[in-house]
C-alpha cells in the first residue's frame, strides 16, 4: 500500500485530507512543518508528497512551499509533489510546474480529481522507476557487451542475447561448461565467445569432433599415442588434452563418446593425468573444458549410454542454446549478414523466411543464403532464391526444379510494383523487354550504382551490363 505525505500548517486541512486518502486505500503521514516533511521523507518510503504552499500565519507569497519543493526535489528528484494552497500564485505555480511538480490545486479541492490525479501520478512514477531501473540494466550489459569479443556472432533475439550474456559471465570463471542445444544452432559460436572472453584467451584452444573420431583411433587422438603403439604409429603423438594444455579444450557432440572413452576422460577431469597410448609414463595437465552435444544426456544417463559422474564433472554450469525456430529475431540479421550488402531481401522473402522452420538451424539457413546468392536472377532476392515457395514451405526437394529453370525470366505485377520505381502503373512482365531509356533513366536516378539501378529493373547485375552493351551504354 503506497503511502502518501501530507504537509498542511492546518491540522483539520491533514485530518481531512488523511481520512479522505485513507478511504481509497492508501497511507498516510502527516506533518505541519517544513523541516518535519523532510525529516519523513529521510526516514520512509514517500510515493507522493502533498503539499501546502504557506506555513505561517498570514503569510499568502508561497515562498515558503516554493522552498519546501526545492529541498524535496534535492533529496528526491522524481517523487511525485502535489501543490495545495487556498491563495492561487499564478506565476509560481506555473515555474514549479516547470521543475516538476506534479500537480497544483486550490483549497477547497475536489476530491474526485484529487484521488484521481495521485493515483495516475504514482502509477506514471511507478512506471518511470521500473523504466530508469531497465534502462541501468540495459547500459549495464551492453557496457559489457561494448568491451567482449562476440567473434562475429550475429542475432537480435532476447533469448540470444541471454544466452550470449551468460557466456560473458561464465568466460570469468575456469569452471566445465556443458552447451546444449539442436545440431546447427550455434554451439560452438558460445564455446568461442567463452574462451575469447577468459583468462585464458591467449593460451591453446583446440576443438575435436568427439563423434566423428573413430572408435579405435579415439583415445590416440585425445590422449597421445607413442610410436609403435598401434600399426601405422610411426612416432610419437601429441593428443588433445596434452595441446591444449595451459588453455582450453572444447569437445564438441560429447554425448557419442563412447563409454571406453568416458571413464578416461572422467579420470583426467578429476585429476588432470592421463597416459598416452603405449606408454606408462604418466603426464599431468591444467585444461578448461567445455562440451557440447544435441544429445539428452539425462535419458541416456538413465539408458545406461552416459555415465553420471562424468556428466556433474562436465556440467557444473550448463548454457541452454534454443533452435532458431524459437529465436526468430535471429532469422533476418543472419540472413542479411550470409547474402551480404550487394542483395536485399523483398516482403515476401522475410515473410517466409521468418515463418520457415529451419530444422537444419543456422547451419541450414546458411546453406539457404548460399544457394540464393549464386542463382539468384536479381539483387532482390525472393522466396524462391531460398527454395521457399510460400511463408514456412520448401520447395520439393528443396530447390527449384529443372522445369522452372527453364521458365522464361518473367517478373509478376507485383513484383514489378515492388522493383521498378521508374513507373509503379506500368504492368512489365518481361525483362527483354526494358528499353533503353529506362536504364538511362534508372542510371541517373541511381547515380550510376549498378547493384541499386538492377535492383530497381529487376535484373542481375550481369544481366543489366548484357543490356547495357547491347544498347550502347556507357555507365
Amino acid at each position: 500500500m503506497d503511502t502518501i505525505l501530507i504537509v498542511d500548517d492546518n491540522q483539520a486541512v491533514c485530518n481531512a485530507l488523511s481520512l479522505m486518502l485513507e478511504l481509497n486505500g492508501f497511507n498516510t503521514l502527516t506533518c505541519l512543518s517544513p523541516e518535519i516533511a523532510l525529516e519523513l521523507i529521510r526516514l520512509h518510503d514517500i510515493a507522493l508528497v502533498v503539499q501546502d504552499m504557506n506555513f505561517t500565519q498570514d503569510t499568502t507569497s508561497g515562498e515558503e512551499g516554493k522552498a519546501l519543493f526545492y529541498a524535496l526535489r534535492e533529496q528526491q528528484p522524481e517523487l511525485p509533489i502535489v501543490l495545495l494552497t487556498a491563495w492561487t500564485q499564478l506565476e509560481i505555480a506555473v515555474e514549479l510546474v516547470k521543475e516538476g511538480a506534479a500537480d497544483y490545486m486550490g483549497k477547497p479541492w475536489d476530491d474526485t480529481k484529487l484521488v484521481t490525479s495521485i493515483n495516475n501520478l504514482i502509477s506514471l512514477h511507478a512506471l518511470s522507476k521500473a523504466n530508469t531501473q531497465l534502462t541501468r540494466v540495459e547500459n549495464d550489459r551492453m557496457s559489457a557487451i561494448k568491451g567482449a569479443d562476440l567473434c562475429g556472432i550475429v542475432f537480435g533475439s532476447g533469448a540470444m542475447q541471454r544466452s550470449v550474456d551468460l557466456a560473458l559471465q561464465i568466460a570469468r570463471s575456469d569452471v566445465s561448461v556443458l552447451i546444449t542445444g539442436p545440431n546447427g544452432a550455434g554451439k560452438d559460436k558460445l564455446a568461442d565467445i567463452i574462451h575469447a572472453n577468459s583468462s585464458l584467451k591467449t593460451k591453446p584452444f583446440i576443438k575435436v569432433n568427439v563423434g566423428a573420431l573413430p572408435i579405435d583411433l579415439l583415445e590416440a587422438e585425445l590422449f597421445g599415442a607413442e610410436a609403435g603403439a598401434f600399426t601405422g604409429a610411426n612416432k610419437t603423438r601429441i593428443g588433445r588434452f596434452e595441446a591444449a594444455d595451459g588453455g582450453t579444450l572444447f569437445l564438441d557432440e560429447i554425448g557419442n563418446l563412447p563409454l571406453s572413452g568416458q571413464i578416461k576422460l572422467l579420470r583426467v577431469l578429476q585429476t588432470g593425468e592421463f597416459e598416452r597410448l603405449g606408454s606408462h609414463q604418466t603426464k599431468k595437465v591444467n585444461v578448461r573444458v567445455l562440451s557440447a552435444t544435441n544429445s539428452d544426456l539425462a535419458e541416456d544417463i538413465k539408458l545406461g549410454h552416459f555415465r553420471e559422474d562424468l556428466f556433474y564433472r562436465l556440467n557444473v554450469i550448463e548454457l541452454a542454446l534454443a533452435p532458431l525456430n524459437q529465436r526468430q529475431d535471429d532469422i533476418l540479421p543472419l540472413v542479411e549478414h550470409f547474402i551480404g550488402g550487394e542483395f536485399s531481401l523483398n516482403k515476401q522473402a522475410q515473410e517466409s523466411l521468418v515463418a520457415h522452420p529451419w530444422p537444419g538451424n543456422v547451419r541450414e539457413l546458411e546453406n539457404a543464403c548460399k544457394r540464393a546468392v549464386i542463382l539468384a536472377s536479381s539483387a532482390s532476392l525472393t522466396s524462391s532464391d531460398f527454395g521457399l515457395v510460400s511463408a514456412g514451405h520448401l520447395q520439393e526437394g528443396g530447390a527449384s526444379s529443372v522445369q522452372e529453370q527453364n521458365q522464361p525470366d518473367i517478373v509478376s505485377p507485383v513484383e514489378a510494383s515492388e522493383t521498378d520505381p521508374l513507373d509503379l502503373n506500368k504492368p512489365v512482365t518481361d525483362k527483354t523487354q526494358i528499353e533503353k531509356s529506362e536504364i538511362e533513366a534508372a542510371l541517373i536516378q541511381h547515380g550510376g550504382v549498378i547493384a541499386r539501378v538492377a535492383k530497381s529493373l529487376g535484373l542481375s547485375r550481369q544481366a543489366l551490363y548484357r543490356r547495357m552493351e547491347k544498347f550502347g551504354i556507357d555507365k
